[in-house]
């Protein structure tokens, strides 16, 4: 379950918020407001992230969409039409019903079981799964990592060499986090320049596949990276990239 975060945050925005910001050539990110996930009996603070891209004829791919907003959505729409929904792991997709409502022709891709496993039911029309072949891969490649409570889709934006990633990243900085504790689970999670611990071992029952479909991402030799959470990576992406799947490529 997701819960809207207060305007007393736990970390410190990647403010402004809710404003598209150029990446590179038609890419944007947009930073989003803080929510609190429900794990066992906490409530935790999670900064939220969303990438667009525009395609050719301007169709605009909406990776992981964050909570809406009217001005946003205005904003969203003078770069062109919102064609493509992308729920890219098996955590974030909260927002897709919104997104939905408000672009109903767009359609909606998710990872694998995602549609039975959501507790907020959303139009899946399309599942990222190995054999699928979609009409914007010509553009942006991509494939599925699979775990057992999470898998999760990566994408590589070929014009501007973006790898776009979820939760296999979490690349919180510590300065921005306001609570001493937080900031030590954060380190001692990983979860300051790699994968969580506790999201590694979703998938190490699959690790073969995993370490494959990982060298093969990292195959596509991206300039920078997106993840959901935390700080972007735009220079030194190989070293940055091979030091935080050791954890991954040492399955090979």
């Amino acid at each position: 379950m997701v819960h809207q975060g207060s305007t007393d945050t736990a970390m410190e925005p990647y403010a402004p918020l809710n404003a598209l910001k150029p990446f590179t050539d038609n890419v944007w990110i947009v930073d989003g407001p803080e929510i609190r996930m429900d794990m066992g009996p906490f409530r935790v603070p999670f900064p939220t992230r969303m990438v667009i891209v525009r395609l050719k004829h301007d169709h605009l791919w909406v990776h992981s969409p964050i909570a809406p907003d009217p001005a946003l959505f205005e904003a969203i729409e003078t770069l062109g039409s919102v064609r493509y929904l992308i729920a890219p792991n098996s955590i974030h997709y909260w927002y897709m019903a919104d997104w939905q409502e408000r672009f109903p022709k767009a359609e909606s891709f998710a990872v694998p079981g995602l549609k039975e496993s959501a507790k907020r039911p959303f139009r899946v029309d399309h599942v990222l799964e190995d054999d699928a072949r979609f009409e914007w891969e010509d553009e942006i490649d991509w494939l599925l990592v699979p775990g057992t409570v999470v898998s999760e889709a990566v994408f590589h934006i070929q014009a501007s060499r973006v790898l776009v990633l979820t939760d296999l990243i979490e690349n919180f900085e510590p300065r921005r986090v306001k609570n001493w504790f937080l900031r030590l689970l954060l380190r001692l999670a990983g979860a300051t320049g790699s994968a969580p611990i506790d999201m590694r071992w979703t998938y190490r029952p699959k690790r073969r596949k995993v370490a494959s479909q990982i060298a093969a991402m990292l195959g596509w030799h991206p300039q920078k990276v997106v993840m959901a959470h935390g700080k972007v990576i735009e220079t030194d992406a190989s070293t940055r990239l091979d030091q935080a799947f050791r954890w991954a490529l040492k399955w090979e």
